[in-house]
Formats: structure tokens, C-alpha cells, sequence
């Protein structure tokens, strides 16, 4: 394919083209080269992928490696407070999203049964009555009030907690190690000392259920002893931060879309039946986890490029789930879309374990919010509200909003 834009210099980031759009230069390069050189800032010269289907097909082929440990994984944007890597990382045990198989299967295996869809089924009526106790407890506020704070953070945190076995009561501090621990632009020093204390935190508590478990997921990895300590505390990590954090942005960014697409949210209040369609729609527009990265084990040929050995691959989920060679009219919020293929959970052997239960979370967390609120509105001009464009995960910081009515 030829290229028709210039070769990026370090990864746009910039959300020039509305809050919800990838940046405009990166859906201009998927449309001319969906994988195209990309320079790093460190001067590596690896490779960004922005098509649907390259996506695809790169989540789907291992020789696209996820582990961190047998190459340096080159940053696409400047990082005042850290030095750019000049070695590989070391192997995190127990985080298995940053392995390969075997390794990865052995863990991941461990943990299918937890989040069968017939568990989650079973679970849903649980879910849906912490999302109904939360919305009881911002019905009884006086707004205005931030949206994230009171309802889209808590849920899921509650839900994850419950399930893990985590005291939730201990959530304002790995809460707040969480969002520190997902800076961009942070020093080192600030990055180990969030990662540092949530870990140690939760080694402590999987070293308890070790000795005497419970009825609860880490308790249930506890038991196998082939799993290590720092395994159980890796594992544990990686649940507890994808578990609350993605949903709760989910939530509050979907909020916003829906509340800046007025027309969307009077159809889904109109017609409840369209809501499981809407949360993938949601998923879809938003892609909250927007940049993956990949370490390229050989020379791979991908959409008419060839990827060299050892080079970094920077995946745009965002501008897949954009791409209008897949979606008619992507850009557009459309509740009634089916958006069925959506590439937000991944594919291949790193697709989202825990992708039934966000879409529970979600789907109780906006039923009730557009059956309670019939009147919410944004408290601040939408201009004003505060985007997680520093965090690696997407979404915004505050969601202020307002009502004046409220019902069962």
C-alpha cells in the first residue's frame, strides 16, 4: 500500500478530533497505511498498526510476542520523568498478560473457571443489586456531584473486590495506587512506589489465604500449590487493576457519550431491549484500552509490510474499532449498531478474561442509571470535563453531573 501521510515521529496522541474519536492523524494513517513505520522518540524505528483487520491478525499470531523480557519494548511518546528502556524488562511472575504460551496458559487456565458466562449468569443478580445500592446512595446527594467518585469507580470496585476477596474497605488505597501506578509521565521513583505498594499489600493477603482460604477466587489459586507466592501476588495485581479500573471508565466516559449524544440516550430509554446491543456499541466507540504494544519474535509480513525481528509494535485498538472498512459511519454513536467484532476485549489467546463480567457490570451500571436519573445532565460544559489523556487507560478523571428528578 502507499503511503499517502508522512512516517509519525512518536505516536499521536493529542485528541484533536473530539473526545471520543481517535486523533485525526491516526485515522488518516489507517486509511492509507494501516501498518505503518512508526519513529520512535528514542530513534527505534518500529511500526504502528491502526487496521481492523491487521489488528486481527496480529493478536492472532504468537510470533507477535507479549512478554516484556527477550527484547527492549521501545516507548512511542515522550516520558519527562523516566528514561527511555535500554534493556528488556524483567518478567513479572504471575502476570500473564505480559507472557507467551506456555506460561501464560498455565495460569490463565486456572482462572477459566471463574469467569465461565454461566458463572457470571449466576453472579448477575449480585451485580445488579451493588449497582442499585450505589445509584440509592447518589440518589440520597445533593448535586452537583462527580459521577466517577460516586457510582462508576465504586461499582465495580465493590464487584471485583467481593469476587477476589479483597477487603473493600482498603479500596482508597489501591485505588489510589492504581491510578498512580497508570501515569504516563511519571518518574520511576513514583511508578515502583505504586506498583511496590500495591504489591506488597496484596502479597500480604494472598500469603493469608494461603494459610486459611475462603470462598473467593485467590483463595481458589491459593490452593493449587504449584502456583508461588509471587505468582498469586501477580495474578492478583492484574485482577485487581483491569478488574475496577477499566469498567469504571467504561462507565463514566459512556456516560459522557451517551449524555454529548442526547438522541442515543432518549432511545435507550425508550427501548431498554436495545441496551445489550448499546454496551457493545459503547465498547466499541470508546475502546477505554486503547494502545497495546507487541514485540516481534522474526520478520513477520503484515498487510503488504514486513515487520523486522526485534522491532516494537504499537496497536491502536481505538482506530480498529474505527476503521470503515469493518463499521459503516464508524465514528458515529449508533445504539442500535450491531457492533458485534469489536475488537475492544482483544483476540487470540490474550483476549479479556473477564470480558463477560464488564458486560454485566456495565449493562446493570447504565440500566440503572438511565432508569433512575431521567433527568441527569452534565453539571459543567462539556469542554470542562477533565480527560484521562495522561493515563493508560482511558476515560475522565471527573464526570460532574446534575438532575432534578429522580425514580425507582
Amino acid at each position: 500500500m502507499s503511503q499517502t501521510v508522512p512516517v509519525p515521529q512518536g505516536l499521536p496522541m493529542v485528541r484533536d478530533a473530539g473526545p471520543f474519536d481517535p486523533p485525526r492523524q491516526i485515522s488518516l494513517l489507517r486509511d492509507a497505511r494501516p501498518v505503518s513505520p512508526l519513529v520512535f522518540p528514542d530513534g527505534h524505528e518500529g511500526w504502528l498498526v491502526t487496521g481492523y483487520e491487521e489488528v486481527r491478525r496480529l493478536m492472532a499470531d504468537t510470533r507477535f510476542s507479549s512478554r516484556q523480557d527477550i527484547g527492549i519494548l521501545h516507548v512511542p511518546y515522550e516520558m519527562s520523568g523516566m528514561p527511555a528502556p535500554t534493556e528488556p524488562s524483567p518478567q513479572v511472575p504471575g502476570l500473564f498478560i505480559s507472557m507467551d504460551p506456555p506460561d501464560h496458559t498455565r495460569l490463565r487456565r486456572m482462572l477459566t473457571g471463574a469467569f465461565t458466562v454461566k458463572r457470571m449468569k449466576m453472579l448477575e443478580e449480585q451485580i445488579i443489586g451493588i449497582a442499585e445500592r450505589q445509584l440509592d446512595d447518589l440518589a440520597r446527594l445533593t448535586p452537583p456531584v462527580d459521577l466517577v467518585k460516586e457510582f462508576a469507580l465504586p461499582v465495580p470496585s465493590l464487584v471485583i473486590c467481593e469476587m477476589l476477596g479483597v477487603p473493600y474497605a482498603d479500596r482508597e488505597s489501591f485505588q489510589a495506587n492504581s491510578a498512580q501506578f497508570l501515569v504516563k509521565d511519571q518518574t520511576l521513583e513514583e511508578k515502583i512506589g505504586a506498583y511496590t505498594a500495591l504489591t506488597t499489600y496484596l502479597s500480604e493477603l494472598v500469603t493469608r489465604k494461603r494459610a486459611e482460604p475462603g470462598e473467593d477466587i485467590l483463595s481458589d489459586l491459593a490452593r493449587h500449590d504449584d502456583v508461588t507466592i509471587d505468582e498469586l501476588t501477580g495474578v492478583a495485581f492484574l485482577l485487581l487493576l483491569a478488574g475496577h479500573e477499566t469498567t469504571a471508565n467504561m462507565l463514566s466516559l459512556g456516560t459522557f457519550a451517551l449524555l454529548e449524544h442526547p438522541e442515543q440516550m432518549a432511545a435507550l430509554r425508550a427501548d431498554p431491549d436495545l441496551l445489550t446491543g448499546a454496551v457493545e456499541e459503547l465498547m466499541r466507540y470508546l475502546s477505554v484500552v486503547d494502545i497495546i504494544y507487541r514485540y516481534a519474535t522474526e520478520d513477520i509480513e503484515l498487510g503488504g509490510e514486513t515487520i523486522t525481528e526485534g522491532s516494537t509494535v504499537v496497536v491502536s485498538m481505538l482506530a480498529a474499532n474505527h476503521d470503515p472498512r469493518r463499521f459503516d459511519d464508524p465514528d458515529a454513536l449508533d445504539v442500535r449498531r450491531n457492533a458485534r467484532g469489536h475488537l475492544t476485549f482483544g483476540h487470540g489467546v490474550h483476549q479479556c478474561l473477564g470480558q463477560q463480567l464488564a458486560r454485566i457490570e456495565m449493562r446493570a451500571g447504565f440500566a440503572g442509571l438511565l432508569r433512575r436519573f431521567p433527568s441527569l445532565q452534565l453539571a459543567v460544559p462539556a469542554g470542562e470535563v477533565k480527560l484521562r489523556t495522561d493515563m493508560n487507560i482511558y476515560g475522565v478523571h471527573a464526570l460532574p453531573v446534575t438532575w432534578t428528578e429522580t425514580a425507582r
